[in-house]
């Protein structure tokens, strides 16, 4: 169901406003709050428990990225600022989370790439209507890439084995597939003992043990397999996790494309010369400025790892792509 309509209040004796002089405070001036509503209105249902205010969660979704702050973080510290709460559409000060930190995701997903640009949009017209960023500087953008590392333990094998099979056994139970054999208790055993003949150098005996690792992986998956293959409900379920672990167990040292995370199979191993971290494992972005204020007009995110200079082009398509306003100020 869409979220209720903010109403406007007459004031309250006993609770201080929030309306006071603060850059967020101005900035939310600024911003065209009922076109999100317009927006994203067609995302929601008719009918059902009523959804977080359209305004909290793009105030959510700004904060978070300008503090550099997780799900979980920007909303305690959402609790503890005044000027954040009135930045996302609140008149009084709360004492209770906003919403659940999983919302954040929900709502991103939700919205899409699409709802995300139309948030950098607003912020590139309050920019142009505080002269914060001029219009004859989208005359001239600069373009880079760059990785945005992602929040995934540093991939090893028999961290992935491990957790391969602990998602295929937790998925079997869900569904109520009984298995011949989990192997739970001796593949844990076994991670444990690879971690420390690699920290011993005993590197024979790790191989061993990963090597065991890998044979009770595999034992799981060719059981899950066949037990689901007649069943077109259950292949749909165990598909994506059947082809993760696939790809896992064929995977080699010199394999590309390979699998360095489960929750993010997209994230892959760049790297971009760097003396204190060689390697960095993420998704390269792709980002323009303009070349005098630094102002961001697009952010793009590239799947594999794709050469620096092609990706010109799709971020200048997508700076073209502005809306027309002021996307006549930007280079033809």
């Amino acid at each position: 169901m869409g979220p209720k309509p903010t109403m406007p209040s007459s004031g309250d004796l006993y609770r201080s406003r929030l309306d006071q002089c603060h850059e967020l405070f101005r900035l939310a001036g600024l911003i065209d709050w009922d076109r999100f509503d317009r927006e994203f209105g067609r995302f929601y249902r008719p009918l059902g428990r009523p959804a977080k205010p359209t305004r909290l969660m793009a105030g959510l979704s700004y904060l978070q990225p300008t503090f550099n702050l997780s799900d979980e973080a920007v909303v305690q510290r959402w609790v503890e600022n005044p000027y954040w709460q009135w930045f996302c559409g609140c008149e009084y000060f709360q004492h209770e989370l906003p919403c659940d930190p999983s919302s954040l995701t929900r709502w991103r997903n939700r919205i899409g790439p699409e709802g995300l640009e139309k948030l950098l949009t607003a912020t590139i017209q309050a920019g142009l209507a505080t002269g914060a960023v001029r219009p004859t500087s989208l005359e001239r953008i600069s373009v880079d890439t760059t990785v945005q590392p992602k929040a995934i333990t540093h991939p090893t094998d028999a961290k992935l084995y491990l957790k391969a099979l602990q998602a295929l056994v937790r998925q079997a139970k869900r569904h109520g597939l009984k298995l011949r054999q989990t192997h739970t208790r001796l593949a844990k055993r076994a991670a444990v003992q690879v971690g420390r003949y690699a920290h011993a150098r005993q590197m024979r005996r790790m191989q061993r043990q990963l090597k065991r690792l890998k044979t009770y992986l595999g034992r799981v998956y060719r059981d899950v397999a066949r037990k689901v293959a007649g069943d077109e409900g259950l292949s749909s379920c165990f598909a994506s996790l059947l082809g993760l672990t696939e790809r896992l167990l064929t995977q080699e040292r010199t394999s590309k494309n390979k699998v360095y995370s489960l929750h993010a199979p997209e994230v892959v191993c760049i790297a971009k010369g760097k003396a204190h971290r060689p390697y960095e494992f993420g998704s390269k972005v792709a980002v323009a400025v303009t070349n005098r204020e630094g102002f961001v007009l697009a952010s793009k995110a590239l799947e594999g790892n794709p050469y620096d200079g092609h990706t010109l082009n799709a971020t200048v398509d997508q700076v073209m792509s502005m809306p027309s306003e002021f996307s006549s100020e930007v280079p033809k």
